[in-house]
């Protein structure tokens, strides 16, 4: 057996030792709190996300490949550090020898309650209680504590017990002490409402994940000496388990589960590896047909790009759990998102794009929800621009808008930070973080952590219908809307600069420039009609 084969043996043997010495949920949250580590610590030790730890303490999960093995080797270690308690012996747990039961000590005189010390009031007014010893002024059993620490009745005020006999005693006459002044009560603090607690959190949670993405850049800046180019490949290549780790920490404070794995419809699901599922994401390929690049003339052209479109495609409703199904427009819902197989009604503007993209085959469909929510609205009294399509049958779940806000939030924060110090190299980790995480999130063998093709096509989708607005908003302003296409490409005759904001952020347009002719600032003519 060769020494590599022997290593492998090794491997696995210590792995299956591990696996059969790993502590209860109990014992890991024990271990890590002994250490006083935090769960952010863990998890960027062993490669995982904070919520993935949370959900080893707590049970809900157990330790699972590729953070298992360096999990179970830290706490293994950790117990070595702080073993466990030394547990009683069976049977006798609990148990102590037995004691004569504490008879009241009282005093023959009660001392005056100004010659104690003042009883212990905590911030919220009430008093300070602890283990129950004998009152230091009337000896009967209390939990109430004075300043001092002793047990006191509150305010001193004692009565003997009622079973234990007092000696008769002459009755002398007291002068009453002065009752001490009543201090105010503390004004409470105010209690957050549950937006604000969640707000706090997310902020807390926002500000964790940042440090992710600027300590990944940090590390591969060191092992590669200062080369930016080598770092930024670097970073690309761990795009992937970069941003599904990110997707974790944000989902840490997040209100809804979601199912990674549901099982899909065969409408989701590729009938070979180069044949697509039957889903339409409505991808633009518009040109108007009035203009031409090839006719001579002298009309003024501007190429525009919208920034980061998929990043802020990840605003969109999405379904969280196992796909239904529904017939006829029973899965039309706004709270529900999904699949739906449509009848689409005719497209009369020449001069604008067709919301369903460049479709050449007439007949029913499948699109997404994002689709047909535009379309939906353009057949409303707003647009009045076409007529509602005809709804077969639908695939849905109940659906949130905010599911990957979190996420979004970071990763824009990150870029906008990024563009602001010039600094490329976060800015393209940035840009492979989103866009792998979109683009591997259906059915992928580079993302195995999460399958859910539907997810892909309605971000798709929803990044098309962004552009879309962006085009009727210009061609409302009076811009002439000469060509859109993919997800972020549209080009506009006019003065563009009075409807859209000129910069790099993601409500700002840019010119685009590229190797083809159509690009930057280029003329066309018209064509005859």
């Amino acid at each position: 057996m060769s020494e590599g084969q022997l290593d492998s043996v090794e491997a696995l043997l210590e792995e299956a030792r591990l696996m059969a010495w790993m502590p209860s949920p109990v014992e890991r949250l024990r271990l890590r709190e002994a250490a006083g580590l935090s769960r952010a610590q863990v998890a960027a030790a062993v490669g995982v996300g904070r919520q993935t730890v949370a959900n080893w303490e707590s049970g809900e999960t157990d330790p699972q490949p590729p953070g298992r093995g360096k999990y179970l080797k830290l706490l293994k270690g950790l117990a070595e550090i702080h073993p466990a308690p030394t547990p009683e012996a069976p049977g006798n747990a609990g148990i102590t020898a037995p004691q004569a039961p504490v008879a009241p000590t009282a005093p023959q005189s009660l001392p005056a309650a100004a010659e104690l010390p003042p009883t212990a009031f905590r911030p919220d007014g009430l008093v300070v209680q602890g283990n129950p010893e004998p009152c230091i002024r009337c000896g009967v059993v209390t939990p109430f504590k004075a300043t001092d620490g002793r047990s006191l009745h509150p305010g001193a005020m004692c009565q003997p017990p009622a079973d234990t006999p007092r000696a008769a005693t002459p009755a002398v006459t007291r002068v009453p002490a002065p009752a001490a002044p009543l201090q105010p009560s503390p004004t409470p603090a105010r209690v957050p409402s549950r937006p604000q607690r969640r707000a706090q959190s997310s902020a807390r949670a926002q500000a964790e994940t940042n440090t992710l993405i600027t300590g990944a850049v940090h590390e591969e800046l060191e092992r590669a000496e200062g080369d930016a180019d080598v770092a930024l490949q670097a970073l690309v290549k761990r795009a992937i388990p970069d941003v599904m780790r990110l997707f974790e920490e944000t989902r840490a404070t997040a209100r809804y589960q979601y199912t990674a794995y549901p099982s899909l419809p065969d409408i989701l699901h590729k009938p070979s590896k180069r044949e697509p599922d039957q889903i339409w994401e409505a991808r633009p390929n518009f040109h108007h047909p009035h203009y031409s690049l090839k006719a001579p003339g002298s009309v003024q052209v501007t190429a525009l790009d919208a920034n980061a479109a998929y990043l802020s495609a990840l605003k969109c409703w999405l379904p969280i759990g196992k796909l239904e199904h529904h017939a006829g427009s029973d899965g039309v819902d706004a709270k529900r998102s999904g699949v739906h197989l449509i009848t689409p009604a005719p497209w009369n503007h020449p001069h604008l794009p067709d919301p369903l993209g460049d479709r050449e085959e007439p007949g029913a469909l499948w699109i997404t929800d994002a689709t047909l929510r535009l379309l939906l609205r353009l057949s409303g009294p707003k647009y009045g621009l076409i007529e509602a399509p005809t709804v077969h049958e639908s695939w849905t779940s109940g659906a949130t808008e905010n599911f990957l806000d979190a996420l979004r939030k970071v990763l824009a924060a990150a870029r906008e930070t990024a563009l602001a110090q010039d600094d490329t190299i976060t800015e393209g980790y940035v840009k492979a973080m989103y866009s792998k995480f979109i683009s591997t999130m259906g059915e992928s063998i580079h993302n195995r952590e999460i399958q859910r093709p539907d997810w892909m096509h309605i971000i798709h989708s929803q990044a098309y219908a962004n552009l879309w607005g962006k085009a009727y908003k210009a061609h409302q302003a009076g811009l002439e809307v000469i060509a859109m296409m993919g997800t972020d490409e549209l080009h506009v005759s006019g003065d563009w600069r009075q409807v859209f904001t000129e910069g790099r952020g993601l409500t700002q347009m840019k010119i685009k420039h590229s190797d083809v002719k159509a690009s930057g600032e280029y003329s066309v003519g018209q064509v005859a009609r």
